[in-house]
């Protein structure tokens, strides 16, 4: 199992991190309507908190963000979307080997990622007692920094040359 491919498939909804079961039924190598009926069989083991199905509503903005209809081949009922303890639970009814291997991997994603998170926190957190610490003549240096751990993604310059006219 590749991290890289976990950490793709890992969506924030509603908040949360969550893995849709399309991408969970790949990862385990059984189909969706597999996965969705060993889901079905077991619901008083996945409360709210571990899974819920997305409304039409974000399922067809999710849809959008992919602008190919292809790769939700024609699905006509929103997913159903696991937490880190829905992925968790789905060992418990999906028996195979492959199962338990794909759990092991995407857990080990989840505190990579919680993991990254707080890092990020802390070196804020840092820098601002160091930006309190130190003069103004560091200004650009903190403003630097900060610009470099921010999360958007700003449009970049294009390189080259302009040409005056």
């Amino acid at each position: 199992m590749d991290l890289i491919r976990v950490e793709r498939s890992i969506r924030i909804i509603r908040g949360d991190k969550v893995i849709l079961d399309e991408d969970l039924a790949e990862m385990y190598g059984v189909e969706v309507k597999r996965l969705n009926e060993q889901v079905r069989r077991n619901l008083n083991r996945f409360p709210a908190d571990f899974m819920f199905q997305l409304t039409k509503q974000e399922f067809k903005d999710l849809k959008s963000q992919f602008a190919t209809s292809s790769l939700w081949g024609g699905r006509r009922t929103p997913p159903y979307a696991f937490s880190e303890q829905g992925v968790a639970m789905l060992s418990s009814v999906l028996h195979s080997t492959r199962a338990v291997q794909v759990n092991i991997e995407i857990m080990r994603t989840f505190v990579r990622l919680r993991r990254i998170l707080a890092s990020h926190a802390d070196l804020a957190e840092r820098l601002e007692l160091l930006e309190q610490k130190y003069d103004s003549q560091f200004r650009a240096v903190f403003d630097a920094i900060r610009q470099l751990m921010s999360t958007d993604t700003a449009e970049k310059d294009s390189i080259g040359f302009k040409v005056k006219n």
